[in-house]
């Protein structure tokens, strides 16, 4: 049983492709505005795909590092009302699975409605670029499947809820 949630984190392969898409959707994104404010108010014109791809590549840019943040431990966490439980290993275990257990449901239940948004955007496309509606709600469907899968695991695995992050406060 593990202490903490290193044992957990992705391979580096995995950790260096996700960083690679969220610098590559924010490099877009930046290169999108700049050139969108350039033509706006150096030669009055603009891209007008500019907003809807950044606002495309935003969100899968934030779900891309919820996910790829959560094995590593760095989702906010309430570790405080953990720490009397310190010296309690079979109370801190019970709470660590309760823990897990209501990771799984949160998490589930937001992929069943990002599920339930992704079937209703099928049949749309975005307004300017065209793409299916369904792009925006996708990544939130597979950030949470994936949290729910690596949540189930450590609920399986009885990992309990790392206790080092009261030194990260600022």
């Amino acid at each position: 049983m593990s202490t903490t949630t290193s044992d957990a984190a992705p391979p580096p392969a995995v950790q260096r492709l996700a960083l690679g898409a969220m610098a590559l959707c924010l490099a877009v994104m930046a290169c999108a505005v700049f050139v969108n404010v350039v033509l706006r108010y150096g030669f009055g014109s603009g891209v007008a795909a500019s907003e809807e791809l950044s606002r495309l590549l935003f969100v899968w840019m934030v779900f891309i590092g919820a996910t790829a943040a959560y094995p590593l431990g760095e989702h906010l966490a309430f570790t405080s009302l953990l720490l009397p439980l310190r010296g309690k290993p079979r109370a801190l275990r019970a709470m660590s699975r309760l823990i897990h257990a209501l990771v799984v449901a949160a998490a589930g239940l937001v992929a069943w409605g990002a599920w339930q948004q992704v079937v209703v955007g099928l049949d749309g496309k975005s307004p300017v670029i065209g793409y299916s509606m369904a792009l925006l709600p996708l990544p939130a469907l597979l950030c949470t499947a994936v949290i729910c899968v690596l949540a189930v695991v450590k609920l399986v695995r009885g990992d309990l809820v790392a206790l080092t992050h009261e030194a990260e406060t600022e």
